[in-house]
């Protein structure tokens, strides 16, 4: 919800996505509609962005055709279940999000952009133990970059964002954080702060970093930015 209050507070035209349920994302029916939509499925991800065009385009609404890039594909039969759930909400549903918004971000007045959530440890700084997690960001990490170059004639610019250890989110349980906290034989607070600033990053703040969708980027397209206090792994 911090990315939809960033988003908002700029300014934007939101609408919320959800695979459970929509209606828990329209808190400002006006400003903020929410829809369910699995967004693995791509006639969803249509049928979702239809509804969001008639709802925000003022000069009225012209069907679009999407343009379609290559498939990612998995062999079942090879990979674990981890592996392709992992390749398919990281991946495929950004492909799927991505090919289906083209055709309106061309349309864009100042120029389509793009903001991709990437993740520090497991980009530039994997570790063990999260290989299907791990392969599908760097796989994202690609998309992205490769969209960037395919893309910049139509003037959209895609950068992509690292955060590292964003701990007020449900993944950090108190008994996760005093665990890798111990792991490190480090204090739960000097955990937070493991990086060469000592601060903390934290969904409220991080979000700020997505200036890299405004005019301070205006020039930039297929940067990777690290939202995580500094560290000596990746400097």
């Amino acid at each position: 919800m911090s990315c939809v209050e960033s988003f908002l507070k700029r300014g934007a035209a939101v609408v919320g996505l959800d695979r459970q349920s929509g209606d828990r994302l329209a808190l400002e029916a006006r400003r903020r509609p929410g829809l369910t939509c699995d967004l693995t499925d791509a006639r969803a991800i249509d049928a979702a962005l239809e509804r969001a065009v008639r709802r925000f385009w003022r000069r009225g609404h012209a069907r679009v055709e999407r343009r379609h890039l290559p498939r990612l594909r998995a062999d079942p039969e090879h990979c674990a279940e981890s592996w392709r759930s992992a390749m398919t909400v990281n991946v495929e549903a950004n492909l799927l999000v991505m090919q289906a918004c083209h055709p309106l971000l061309k349309l864009a007045q100042r120029g389509g952009r793009i903001a991709v959530i990437g993740s520090k440890k497991d980009v530039p700084a994997p570790g063990p133990g999260a290989a299907a997690y791990s392969a599908s960001k760097a796989a994202l990490n690609q998309l992205a970059r490769v969209a960037a170059l395919e893309w910049a004639k139509d003037g959209i610019r895609i950068n992509s964002l690292h955060p590292n250890q964003v701990f007020d989110t449900g993944l950090w349980t108190e008994d996760v954080l005093a665990a890798r906290a111990k792991a490190y034989n480090l204090t739960v607070e000097q955990y937070k702060k493991n990086n060469l600033l000592k601060t903390e990053v934290s969904s409220r703040t991080w979000p700020s970093s997505r200036g890299n969708i405004g005019p301070l980027f205006a020039k930039t397209t297929a940067a990777q930015v690290p939202v995580d206090g500094g560290n000596e792994r990746v400097v």
